[in-house]
């Protein structure tokens, strides 16, 4: 499907570190600055493949890992299979950093499938995400957003052996005093008797369960919130994952009952401060013209900033600590934007309501979805009309201009959209 027909990618190239900074969702594509899980299985695999450098560095690797605490018996067992797995270097090195606008990244984050997944999460598993917010302090629509983000709802946890990535990647050397503490702490995590190494699967660069925790992150936040001496955020059951990430944003910061945000009409002529390295109270924002989308001061969630990251043309959003503890799990704004604006379309709260300027070629979003239902109707199917151009789309846009006898680019436009009537 599309990674921009609602099914796209965290973080990226995952060069961040928060818990899920590094994830990478088997199979998906992983931008930059925002994690976003894919809805759906891809079928990638990395298969492993003798490697005699890989093997000789391994075994300098048990010397160093032994110094660090990790006994004889947890390296026999979790380097017992670890394996050399080309294809993780090749996606290492082969990332596209995609750079997605506010308003498409929206449109994968809160697509229609993932508000109504989360919903249904949300009411299934009512009870537990309760009682975490309960210990913790972090209300349960929070917590889905991000599993929501993560892993769609824990669909798209990731199936490769996470110490054969790790070693792999940290015997590439590219990032690898990184990947070899992320590889020790993985092995500390095995020594702990969380997880067995055959059950330690996640992403291509080691982020693992239903909200992406990468090794290290691990170690300094993960719960047992079942009682059962396991930190399991593997398990089909998702408690201890969900409520690691409320232990990891509570430890960050969280104010209960504080929004992340709320969006708000700024007055003509505003001209800022804009940016969270400056606050001031709502009723001081207030003072200056802005208003919510009702034209109702902004109630006083503590001290607040003014956010329009897609430009005087697109949204305004005030927001509040919140939102900084959030960037503590992911420091893209569009992240944070995500799981705020998905938390909120989870509670049955509207749509964004401010519009976003057209794209370079000109379109609106409305524009593009004409575009990929008009594709499809052709027989050139996109695989989605969420208005998000993917490669889905353009691949779809390359076939319909190579069979009309056009120039072949794979690019959106207006006179496209015309000619596709």
């Amino acid at each position: 499907m599309d990674i921009g027909s609602g099914r796209m990618n965290r973080r990226r190239a995952f060069l961040g570190l928060s818990a899920g900074a590094l994830a990478a969702c088997s199979g998906g594509v992983r931008e930059i600055g925002a994690g976003l899980a894919l809805p759906r299985r891809t079928g990638e695999a990395f298969p492993a493949q003798p490697n005699p450098g890989f093997d000789a560095w391994l075994e300098g690797f048990r010397v160093r890992a032994a110094a660090k605490g990790i006994s004889p018996a947890t390296l026999s067992s979790g380097l017992r299979h670890a394996a050399f797995l080309p294809g993780v270097i090749e996606r290492d090195r082969n990332q596209t950093e995609f750079k997605r606008s506010l308003e498409d990244y929206l449109a994968i984050a809160a697509s229609p499938e993932r508000v109504s997944m989360g919903r249904e999460a949300l009411r299934r598993h009512g009870t537990v995400l309760g009682q975490i917010a309960q210990k913790y302090g972090v209300e349960p629509h929070i917590v889905t957003a991000i599993w929501g983000l993560e892993s769609f709802y824990g669909t798209r946890r990731g199936e490769v052996p996470v110490i054969s990535a790790l070693a792999t990647l940290a015997y590439d050397g590219r990032r690898g005093s990184f990947f070899e503490g992320q590889l020790v702490a993985a092995l500390k995590i095995l020594q702990n008797g969380d997880v067995t190494a055959s059950r330690m699967t996640g992403s291509w660069a080691g982020a693992m369960g239903h909200t992406q925790f990468i090794p290290t992150s691990y170690l300094a936040y993960a719960v047992d919130f079942r009682g059962d001496g396991r930190r399991d955020i593997w398990s089909d059951d998702p408690t201890d994952a969900l409520a690691s990430t409320a232990a990891y944003l509570s430890r960050s910061g969280w104010t209960r009952g504080q929004p992340w945000g709320v969006e708000v009409q700024l007055p003509e002529g505003f001209e800022g401060p804009f940016g969270r390295g400056t606050t001031r109270s709502p009723g001081d924002w207030a003072a200056a013209g802005v208003r919510d989308m009702d034209g109702r001061r902004v109630p006083d969630h503590g001290a607040a900033s003014i956010l329009q990251p897609a430009g005087p043309r697109g949204p305004a959003f005030m927001v509040f600590r919140n939102f900084t503890v959030i960037t503590r799990y992911n420091n893209a704004e569009s992240y944070v934007i995500g799981v705020g604006h998905l938390s909120d379309r989870i509670l049955g709260r509207p749509p964004i309501r401010g519009g976003f300027p057209p794209d370079a070629a000109g379109m609106t979003i409305d524009d593009r979805q004409r575009l990929q239902r008009r594709l499809t109707a052709r027989g050139f199917d996109t695989e989605g009309d969420d208005g998000v151009i993917g490669p889905k789309t353009r691949a779809a846009i390359k076939a319909y201009q190579r069979a009309s006898g056009l120039a072949v680019t794979g690019e959106p436009s207006l006179d496209l959209l015309a000619r596709l009537g």
